[in-house]
């Protein structure tokens, strides 16, 4: 399978339960005045993850999201995904 990812654009997900795999980064994004970002997994599935994301130097920090909020920002993200090119 090709990434079509570039290797900057590439961060690897490490979650409590020991798994981890590497998503691709799919674009950083506003709701409300904050910023979050959309991560594709490369692992063949087409599941997207959603952050809050806060630049820290030169590099970002993810932040969870609560379930009220995110139930915002995923209406954004799809939003987003249906826009023409």
């Amino acid at each position: 399978m090709e990434n079509k990812y570039s290797e900057d654009q590439i961060i690897t997900l490490e979650f409590d339960d020991g798994v981890s795999f590497d998503c691709g980064i799919m674009g950083i994004f506003d709701v409300a005045g904050k910023d979050y970002i959309a991560l594709e997994a490369l692992d063949g599935s087409e599941d997207v993850y959603l952050y809050g994301y806060q630049p820290n130097g030169d590099d970002f920090d993810l932040l969870d999201i609560d379930e009220e909020t995110f139930e915002k920002v995923a209406a954004e993200f799809e939003s987003l995904q249906d826009e023409p090119l």
